[in-house]
């Protein structure tokens, strides 16, 4: 379907861009949202451009980003560059100290073709440990070995773990994940004490909760992520540690996707700064959370003069000139206006169940929108209106 594309024309360039979220915002499930169609109307000029940057930024993982920007330009009519996706593991592609080592990945769909393309040179799948020793997976009493293989010590040791996303037999992956962990990267031989710290964890994806067709939101990455931290520290008495955790609501993520904007307004030849970035999203924990936390982040950059930072500190962004980041919930994905969090008096809210990841404290502050509208539609007519451009 081909979005009907706005006719008038901007009299100068944009200096504020949009990062959109996919899910609960654009479609649900492969169903596109009708007032998703509406606004890129408003977002596309007469010659099938863009009028102002736009990068989609999604928790999804499980997909190659020029597959899902394909997806994305069949949905909304209107050509959606590779480069203008974000998936929830696209900043991997900076921690560069692990692209070498061995590592073990867990996911599903093209985990293999997703890590090299993040710069991951030696990787094992879950699947291909499993069949190097077939006696760790024993849930299944139809997988399990009819007979006891000799074991193996021609394995190279694996030195890391790389989460891009659910996979599909979480037991087995859970079981194997934490083998790897407690063995030291040589799970065919076991060791009295599980080493602490142990192997490096880079993990993308921390939504607990995802809204696709069915009417309830739907299990997440986060919820994986979120057995594996609760059986390791059952196992260990110690917490599951993480070099790197990023997708929505990480900064780091955020640090990316402005970098992808000023590039996209260079390439267009846009001279003015971008100076605001307004996140359209439908969870309140990982859209709107990270939004605000990023907003504070520049706040605090801003007023203290720090020094910016990403990945752990071991890639530096280019110098910012963006100065806020106000964050949109719509209402046709995760969160209802109808639901309980919408209605619970705000001296309660202490008492509503916390959805984000646990090394993400609670804070009430960042869970509040800059503006809560029905859908993206009216999300973008509001900016633009904010902005004073023409609907």
């Amino acid at each position: 379907m081909q979005v009907k594309i706005n006719i008038g024309k901007d009299k100068s360039p944009p200096t504020f861009g949009f990062l959109l979220d996919i899910d609960g915002v654009l479609v649900r499930g492969h169903r596109v949202i009708p007032a998703a169609l509406e606004a890129f109307r408003r977002l596309v000029n007469s010659r099938g451009q863009l009028r102002v940057p736009v990068v989609f930024v999604t928790n999804a993982g499980n997909i190659l980003q020029h597959s899902k920007a394909q997806e994305l330009s069949a949905l909304l009519g209107f050509e959606v560059e590779p480069d203008q996706v974000i998936l929830s593991h696209s900043p991997m592609k900076l921690f560069s100290q692990y692209h070498s080592k061995r590592m073990l990945v867990s996911g599903q769909g093209p985990v293999v073709e997703n890590a090299r393309v993040l710069g991951f040179e030696n990787v094992v799948t879950v699947d291909e440990l499993r069949m190097a020793f077939p006696v760790l997976d024993m849930v299944d009493l139809q997988r399990r070995p009819k007979s006891t293989p000799l074991p193996r010590n021609d394995f190279p040791a694996i030195e890391g773990v790389l989460l891009l996303g659910e996979p599909v037999r979480w037991e087995t992956s859970l079981q194997l994940i934490i083998d790897v962990l407690l063995s030291n990267g040589n799970p065919g031989t076991g060791l009295a004490t599980a080493p602490y710290p142990h192997l490096p964890v880079l993990a993308s994806n921390m939504d607990l909760l995802w809204m696709a067709e069915a009417k309830m939101p739907r299990f997440g990455h986060g919820t994986f992520l979120l057995c594996l931290e609760t059986i390791y520290r059952k196992v260990t008495g110690k917490e599951l540690r993480y070099e790197g955790l990023m997708g929505k609501p990480s900064v780091l993520t955020y640090q990316y996707a402005e970098d992808l904007i000023r590039q996209q307004a260079e390439r267009r030849g846009w001279v003015a700064p971008i100076q605001k970035l307004y996140a359209i999203g439908d969870n309140p924990m990982s859209d709107v959370y990270g939004a605000n936390l990023f907003h504070k982040y520049l706040q605090m950059v801003k007023r203290d003069g720090a020094e910016e930072r990403g990945a752990g500190g071991l890639w530096k962004p280019r110098p910012s000139a963006t100065q806020s980041c106000a964050s949109i919930l719509v209402c046709t994905g995760v969160y209802s206006p109808k639901g309980p969090e919408a209605t619970r008096p705000a001296q309660d809210a202490e008492e509503a169940p916390f959805h984000g990841h646990r090394d993400f404290s609670f804070s009430p502050g960042l869970m509040e929108a800059s503006h809560i509208v029905n859908d993206v539609n009216e999300a973008i007519q509001l900016v633009f209106h904010k902005e004073g451009w023409a609907l």
